[in-house]
């Protein structure tokens, strides 16, 4: 979902835009968080086009790299000066980035888009909802928890293998999330989160060279897995940073709700990945459980 180091945290909760903000500005953010969703879904249909060459993990490889060079170029961390207690955190904060990406691409690979999004999207929803004690937002967990069942009932298509990735991926969101705060409240800026890309690069630095060497990738193939890398990444992190500081907090939190949809509209335009009657209900159970916790939501 969505989403790498631009998802760091829960949508709709603990984000505030500068005060004052003016009516260009705010039309200005609106455009950018717009243009962020848009580059991310769309960065990862792309990517999964080279799939065929250089499979999920080539892709994620690439993309790794691109997040790193883009991080540590933005925020240029001081890595000598950290201490044992900054550096465990990122260690696993890289750890659950690179594992969150690479199951989220497998998952794309076997139950397409707009499907593995929705399930990885019940990471950052779950931890919203039990951070409540809230009846409206026990409400939207059964809400949730019914669109999960409609997915994933059993039928003669069912990609089990395909839910599980996209489970998986949403236990990584959610531990992506819960370290970052950790990283946040100990590191300075944004340079945790360029340490963790950079050591998530070196971690999937082995699986190019594996690659390079099993079949020298197409032209094509590194085109897509870069373009999925400064779409999904670059650019959105760049984006939310930009429309964070000018749109609520809650119509970021909104908008974030609705990466399902634009996934499976995605899927849908660019791969001609189709969704029956009840994987639509699926991932509108979701989107609507999150939107109603959001709505609802005093902050």
């Amino acid at each position: 979902m969505q989403a790498a180091p631009e998802r760091s945290a829960v949508p709709g909760h603990g984000r505030t835009p500068s005060s004052g903000a003016s009516r260009p500005d705010r039309n200005a953010g609106v455009v950018a968080m717009v243009g962020s969703g848009v580059s991310n879904q769309v960065g990862a249909a792309i990517g999964s086009l080279a799939f065929p060459v250089i499979g999920p993990a080539g892709v994620v490889a690439v993309r790794q790299y691109v997040a790193a060079i883009a991080l540590m170029s933005l925020s240029r961390p001081r890595l000598s000066v950290f201490t044992w207690r900054q550096w465990w955190p990122v260690l696993l904060l890289g750890l659950a980035f690179g594992s969150m990406n690479l199951s989220l691409y497998s998952a794309i690979d076997h139950i397409g888009l707009g499907l593995a999004v929705t399930l990885e999207f019940l990471g950052p929803l779950s931890i919203a909802l039990a951070a409540s004690r809230r009846r409206i937002d026990a409400c939207c967990a059964l809400i949730a928890a019914a669109g999960v069942v409609t997915l994933m009932r059993p039928q003669p298509s069912t990609d089990y293998l395909g839910m599980g990735l996209g489970l998986l991926a949403a236990v990584c969101w959610a531990s992506y999330i819960l370290l970052n705060r950790t990283v946040g409240r100990r590191v300075p800026g944004a340079q945790g989160s360029a340490a963790a890309a950079a050591l998530s690069g070196l971690v999937f630095l082995p699986v190019g060279i594996i690659l390079v060497l099993r079949q020298p990738p197409t032209t094509g193939a590194v085109s897509y897995a870069v373009a999925a890398g400064v779409l999904s990444s670059a650019v959105p992190y760049l984006a939310d940073l930009f429309s964070l500081r000018r749109v609520p907090a809650q119509a970021f939190g909104l908008f974030m709700s609705i990466n399902p949809v634009l996934a499976a509209v995605t899927g849908w335009i660019v791969l001609g990945q189709q969704l029956g009657w009840s994987e639509s209900a699926g991932i509108g159970a979701i989107v609507a459980a999150n939107t109603l916790s959001i709505v609802t939501s005093r902050r």
